[in-house]
């Protein structure tokens, strides 16, 4: 069964209400999409921060390791020029004739008595040192079981050999490297080697002086994979061989780059950025850990983050109060519409929004030229049942008869209202003469059925007499004289007994 009046009015209130959550619902959801987007776009800053941070680093390593890098190439290029010297002046009759002190200034011009070298000596196909930068008289030690003499003694080609650490035999095991150049006789035969020991505390000091982090590492490496030099220093290290390494794999794999990896030696996750020598077969490393890469970066976003979550929060919970205020007041505002057009006692329309419903349905039905009847219902005799029963007993048979009009009407478009006192009107579009007459004796029959008692009224319950009216609108202002040929028949209705259906046509 399709509701009328209470319940066509019940139902308008939900829609009202769904209409009401469903603005709510869509305020508090576009105030969580703009904090959404708002903590969006602070991740993607903080992305990028974190990136700027990375690549700074790495423009930071690189520029470190270039530090290093050049110094050692240049201290290197000029302990090769030395041994060359030497080499060259071995080969020389004229010096090699001088006495054994000038012999000694003019082969090795002072170069041994630079910070950080060792011995500077000449070894002879045995192995054994005849010339001595340190005295005039050579000092007494074979080195042959040595890898600087047995590679030049092997490989003519090889040129200046950079050694791997060795505890130095001379100079009480001071942890040394060895620079050599083969010597050759005329005939290209082996005739020994110039070595010059460089004193590791060389490389210590000058990684020492560069700053990389609280777990930052810079480390020269021989490209056979043993590690010279690495600070943070630890004299354990020195001489391993990490050939077999991850980040080894880097460093052979290109002349110069940056990568992420775990170093194998303490396990720290490292940024790294290497080189490896032009000229010299060694490679510079330089590395900072991600935990330092990222500190001030973290702190920075915990803060912003915090800050934005705690505002995207508060964001939210505005929004959402908003959509329940404004639920609030449009539930508010929709509830005084609607009590603007019901009437408060009965339910029903009132006589303003009756008259809406009858300026609509006329212009529909001149339109389709469809015929509209109306019915004008009237208490019998209330003026007497209030004064008898008193006003609330009026307003309670007042709603009764409002209960009878509603249920006796089902289509959607019939409409009752409360046209004031005890007066009802029915508007029924598409209804003739006959369909209008069968409403209003079902109501009328409703309403005496409902057996209120009414001591005043010749039927001793309270009963209703209803003027009926069918018309096919031709002009607007009509609607006036089928209201009034409708009051008309609810006169004669009255008139002629009472508690009756009286007809009339326009």
């Amino acid at each position: 069964m399709i509701k009328t009046g209470n319940g066509l009015i019940a139902d308008f209130i939900r829609l009202i209400q769904r209409k009401l959550v469903a603005s709510s619902l869509l305020i508090a959801g576009a105030g969580a999409v703009i904090a959404i987007v708002m903590v969006g776009l602070c991740a993607m800053v903080l992305y990028q921060s974190r990136e700027d941070a990375l690549n700074h680093t790495r423009e930071s390593l690189r520029d470190i390791a270039l530090i290093a890098e050049r110094d050692i190439e240049r201290n290197f290029e000029l302990y090769d020029l030395s041994l060359q010297a030497v080499v060259d002046g071995l080969k020389d009759p004229e010096v090699m004739s001088l006495s054994p002190r000038l012999r000694r200034e003019v082969l090795f011009d002072r170069a041994a008595s630079a910070k950080y070298l060792g011995s500077m000596l000449v070894l002879d196909a045995g192995g054994n040192i005849v010339l001595d930068s340190g005295s005039d008289a050579p000092r007494k030690g074979n080195f042959a079981d040595r890898e600087y003499f047995t590679v030049q003694r092997d490989n003519p080609a090889v040129g200046v050999y950079v050694s791997d650490p060795y505890a130095s035999r001379l100079r009480g095991g001071a942890p040394s490297i060895a620079l050599t150049r083969r010597i050759s006789n005329s005939d290209g035969s082996f005739a020994g080697i110039v070595l010059l020991s460089v004193n590791l505390e060389y490389f210590h000091n000058l990684f020492a002086g560069l700053s990389l982090g609280p777990n930052g590492s810079l480390s020269l490496i021989g490209k056979d994979g043993v590690m010279l030099m690495r600070h943070p220093y630890d004299p354990r290290i020195v001489g391993r061989n990490i050939k077999n390494a991850s980040t080894f794999h880097h460093f052979m794999a290109e002349q110069e780059g940056s990568f992420g990896d775990t170093a194998s030696i303490d396990g720290i996750r490292r940024l790294y950025w290497f080189r490896n020598f032009p000229n010299t077969p060694l490679i510079i490393m330089a590395a900072a850990a991600e935990q330092d890469i990222y500190a001030a970066w973290r702190r920075r976003a915990l803060t912003i983050g915090s800050l934005m979550v705690v505002f995207g929060s508060t964001f939210i919970g505005l929004a959402a109060l908003l959509g329940i205020q404004l639920r609030r007041r449009m539930r508010a505002e929709s509830e005084l519409r609607l009590l603007a057009r019901t009437d408060g006692l009965t339910g029903l329309n009132n006589r303003r929004s009756l008259g809406e419903i009858l300026e609509a349905e006329w212009r529909r039905a001149k339109r389709s030229r469809s015929v509209v009847s109306l019915l004008f219902v009237d208490i019998d005799r209330f003026k007497a049942y209030n004064d008898t029963y008193g006003h609330q007993a009026g307003d309670d048979a007042l709603a009764a008869v409002a209960r009878c009009i509603t249920n006796c009407i089902r289509r959607p478009a019939d409409t009752a209202a409360r046209y004031g006192g005890e007066e009802f009107i029915v508007v029924l579009p598409d209804t003739p003469t006959e369909g209008a007459s069968e409403i209003a004796e079902r109501i009328r029959s409703a309403i005496s059925d409902c057996g209120i008692e009414h001591a005043g009224s010749e039927y001793g319950r309270v009963t209703a007499s209803i003027g009926a009216v069918s018309c096919e609108p031709r002009h607007d202002d009509e609607v006036t004289a089928v209201i009034k040929a409708a009051d008309e028949a609810l006169y004669d209705a009255k008139a002629t007994g009472r508690n009756k259906v009286s007809l009339s046509r326009v």
